[in-house]
């Protein structure tokens, strides 16, 4: 199947021909037919997966034979660095159309707020926005959107684990009843099952690579006590076949430490936290993704956000308490078809919780001998018996019920 089969508007055709996009990926061959008909989605997808442009070009297509002076789509997202990235992708996916887009999240000045509010009542078609900084413009009345056609909550389960569920339902509350809904998920707890039987009119269920790292992702760990970690990352860093390198920590105090430590050993690298303001935040993402910065340190609120192909190595320097949090991780390398090397330490403590990520993966990671001249590290005794062929099918779990009219 190829893209030209959708038979898109020729501006957006135009779009991808120049960027080279021939033929779509598993999760957009599923998805765009559906909301091209108008459908609501549930769709289930992992990141890297191309779930972005799967609702974006046919809302971008729908926009060009629509009106175009009035907000048509909202793009909910549980992070600053989600929605740049969404942004950006329709800056290039709509380059040749009329279409327009902003970005609107929180943790910068009064000034930026107020650029926001300016660009809002000047219009747009398309907002992008986390859903604290939203609500506030929606109480100030800056933003109409009695015309708004289109809801998509992309990374709805991360929101969910942020805490930001009432958020939307409120957002929702000043939202046309009739529009069409597209939530995208990486996992399906059952917040999420909740909020769809809220907002969802029968959902077409689309299902794609649930839970599964790709295959282009060499997994390795290092059973590791906490005091041989920093030298251990300092050894895996030296090996110059790693050109670019995400390393993940549990809390930003570990991570500005980690950062500290690498910088006095001569490895250049940055932390990237909540501490930062929006200015330094994007800075660093633009240098990183520019290849001018090689290594960057932060928590899981970059695990998602993160969109950049070529990052060759990465290190989870704490095993995530989540083991879906492992998947996410891991995901940033081994992008567009492309391999990595995902690299997890483990204490003496966090045993059972990589075991749980092993049993989700459904097979054992190769665990490496820590290199020459480090002492023993700890023992492997995860409890956990690994269930070959796990496959995590929310699908199977409970049946989606179409809610009370």
């Amino acid at each position: 199947m190829k893209f030209e089969d959708f038979n898109f508007v020729p501006s957006l055709q135009e779009g991808l021909d120049t960027m080279g996009f021939t033929k779509p990926t598993p999760i957009q061959q599923e998805a765009i037919p559906h909301i091209l008909a108008g459908k609501d989605i549930i769709a289930c997808a992992q990141t890297g997966t191309g779930k972005t442009a799967s609702y974006l070009l046919p809302l971008l297509h729908k926009i060009e034979e629509e009106d175009k002076s009035v907000i048509d789509t909202l793009i909910l997202s549980p992070t600053r660095e989600l929605a740049l990235q969404i942004d950006q992708q329709i800056m290039g996916l709509a380059y040749f159309t009329g279409c327009t887009s902003i970005a609107v999240y929180g943790g910068g000045d009064g000034f930026s707020y107020e650029q926001q509010k300016r660009s809002l009542t000047d219009g747009v078609n398309i907002i992008v926005a986390t859903p604290g900084r939203l609500i506030a413009h929606l109480t100030s009345g800056t933003i109409e959107l009695k015309h708004l056609k289109h809801l998509v909550l992309d990374e709805a389960d991360r929101m969910m684990d942020m805490g930001f569920y009432e958020d939307i339902v409120r957002i929702i509350s000043y939202l046309p009843e009739k529009r069409q809904n597209l939530l995208f998920s990486a996992t399906m707890p059952p917040k999420i099952r909740s909020l769809s039987k809220k907002i969802l009119i029968d959902p077409v269920e689309v299902n794609i690579a649930i839970s599964k790292p790709s295959e282009g992702i060499l997994q390795q760990a290092y059973l590791a006590f906490d005091e041989q970690k920093i030298d251990l990352l300092i050894s895996i860093l030296s090996n110059a076949a790693y050109k670019s390198a995400i390393i993940f920590a549990s809390r930003k105090e570990i991570v500005k430490k980690l950062n500290s430590s690498l910088n006095r050993k001569g490895i250049k690298s940055e932390a990237f936290h909540s501490d930062l303001d929006q200015d330094a935040r994007e800075d660093i993402m633009v240098r990183f993704r520019g290849k001018s910065l090689s290594i960057l340190i932060g928590t899981d609120v970059i695990s998602r956000g993160i969109d950049v192909v070529g990052i060759s190595l990465v290190v989870n320097y704490d095993v995530p308490p989540d083991p879906e949090d492992y998947i996410h991780r891991i995901g940033r390398t081994a992008r567009a078809e492309t391999t990595g090397t995902a690299i997890t330490f483990i204490n003496d403590k966090d045993q059972y919780k990589f075991g749980r990520i092993e049993e989700l993966i459904g097979k054992e990671v190769p665990k490496i001998a820590l290199p020459e001249g480090f002492t023993a590290g700890p023992e492997y005794k995860p409890s956990v018996k690994i269930k070959k062929n796990f496959n995590q099918n929310w699908k199977k779990k409970k049946p989606f019920k179409k809610p009370n009219s």
